[in-house]
C-alpha cells in the first residue's frame, strides 16, 4: 500500500503541491532555498540534426534559478520560498517555462506574462482556433487574467480549464496560482454551476436547505459514511479526504506506522472538493469509495480501484459527508477530528506538523 500511495502522491494533480499543506488552500511562505544561477535558454532554438555516423553531443546541464533571480518574479519567488528547486526551461509561445521540484514531487509551470501567477500544466499541441473549431459549443470564455485567456471546456459531466499562450498557438490544460498561493482557476469557475461543490455534489446529489449547526464536530463525523483502517481496539482518528488530493495521500502514508503499531484507527471520510482542477475525477472516485463496504474502502482507494458505476446509495452518502464538511467549515483536505482525553473535540486542518503530539492527544 505504501508504494502505491507514494506513486499516486507524485502523479495526482495537487493543489499547488509544491507549497500547500492541504488541498484547496493557499500555502504559507517558508524560507527561501538558493539554487545555482545560469542564463535562460530559449526552447525554440533547436540544435541541428546530427549525421547518423556522428557522435552524440553531450547533454547540456540543467539551467537552475537562484533565489535572487526568482525574487524578481513574484510567482516564482513564492514557490522558491516554499523550498522548491527551480529549473529554467526557456521561453516558447510567449511564456517562460519552469520546472519546480520539492522533495519527491515535481511540477511543470508556465509563468504568466506579468510574472504574478503560474499555470501548472503541460502545453498541448492544439491552438485556440482548433479548440474553438472542434468544441465551440462546449466552450465558455472566462476572460483574461494575468495576461492569459481562459477557456472552460465541458465534456459531459467533466470539464477542463485551458489557458491560451499569448500567441494563441497552444493551450495549457491546468490550474493557475497567483503569487500569494491563491487558486485563481477555482475563482474563475466558481460562478459556473456544478464546478466547485459545497454541499451539492454533481448530478447525484440534491442540495439540502441551509441549516444552523447544532451538533459538535464529533457528533457530525459519526453520522458520516466512512472507511475504517486499523485495529478496532485502537483510538479513532477521523480524516476527511478527497481521493485525488495528494496531501490526503501523504497523510495516509505518514499515519500508516501509527496504524500498524495499534496507536490509532483511521475513519476515512471521502469528499469531493477538487473537481474544478482534476477534470471532474474527484466526484466519481468519492462515489466509488462510498460504494465499498466500510472495511474495504481504504484498500480500494490505496489500490486505485475506484472505477465502475457507483451503487444507488453512494450519492446520498456523499451528500451526507459534504454536509458534515460544510457544517464544520472545512477549508480543505485532509482535515482531522478526534476526541481528546477530556472529551472535547480536537481538530487539525492539513498535515499536522507534529503527528506524535496529535496521536498522543487522542482519548479513548
Amino acid at each position: 500500500m505504501r508504494s502505491i500511495l507514494l506513486l499516486a502522491s507524485v502523479l495526482l494533480p495537487p493543489a499547488m503541491a509544491l507549497a500547500a499543506p492541504q488541498c484547496a488552500l493557499p500555502s504559507p511562505p517558508a524560507k527561501a532555498v538558493a539554487v545555482v544561477s545560469a542564463a535562460p535558454v530559449d526552447r525554440r532554438m533547436a540544435p541541428p540534426a546530427m549525421p547518423p555516423t556522428a557522435a552524440a553531443a553531450p547533454v547540456s546541464p540543467l539551467v537552475t534559478i537562484t533565489s535572487a533571480e526568482a525574487s524578481k518574479v513574484p510567482a516564482l519567488d513564492h514557490i522558491a520560498q516554499s523550498g522548491a528547486h527551480l529549473i529554467d526551461l526557456g521561453v516558447a509561445h510567449g511564456l517562460h517555462t519552469v520546472f519546480a521540484r520539492h522533495g519527491d514531487q515535481f511540477m511543470l509551470l508556465e509563468v504568466t506574462p506579468d510574472g504574478q501567477a503560474v499555470v501548472a500544466g503541460l502545453p498541448s499541441d492544439m491552438s485556440v482556433a482548433q479548440i474553438l473549431a472542434v468544441a465551440g459549443a462546449h466552450v465558455t470564455k472566462l476572460g483574461t487574467v494575468h495576461g492569459l485567456r481562459a477557456l472552460f471546456v465541458r465534456n459531459g459531466s467533466r470539464f477542463q480549464v485551458l489557458y491560451a499562450t499569448p500567441d494563441g498557438k497552444r493551450v495549457i490544460p491546468g490550474v493557475m496560482w497567483d503569487a500569494t498561493g491563491k487558486n485563481v482557476t477555482r475563482e474563475q469557475v466558481a460562478p459556473i454551476a456544478g464546478t466547485v461543490p459545497t454541499v451539492v455534489v454533481g448530478k447525484h446529489v440534491g442540495a439540502p436547505p441551509a441549516r444552523q449547526v447544532t451538533k459538535s464536530p464529533l457528533a457530525l463525523v459519526k453520522d458520516t459514511s466512512f472507511g475504517t483502517y486499523g485495529s478496532p481496539s485502537a483510538p479513532r482518528l477521523w480524516m476527511f479526504i478527497d481521493p485525488q488530493c495528494s496531501f490526503s495521500i501523504r497523510a495516509m502514508q505518514q499515519l500508516q506506522p501509527y496504524v500498524a503499531s495499534g496507536k490509532v484507527r483511521l475513519a476515512v471520510i471521502p469528499l469531493s472538493v477538487l473537481d474544478y482542477e482534476d477534470q471532474g475525477v474527484s466526484t466519481p472516485h468519492a462515489l466509488a469509495m462510498l460504494s465499498k463496504p466500510s472495511d474495504q474502502m481504504v484498500g480500494a482507494w490505496s489500490r486505485g480501484d475506484l472505477n465502475g458505476p457507483p451503487d444507488a446509495a453512494a450519492g446520498t452518502r456523499l451528500r451526507t459527508n459534504m454536509a458534515a464538511a460544510e457544517a464544520i467549515q472545512l477549508r480543505g483536505t485532509p482535515t482531522f477530528v478526534w476526541r481528546k482525553a477530556d472529551g472535547s473535540a480536537g481538530r487539525a486542518d492539513g498535515l499536522p506538523p507534529d503527528l506524535n503530539a496529535m496521536i498522543a492527544s487522542i482519548g479513548r
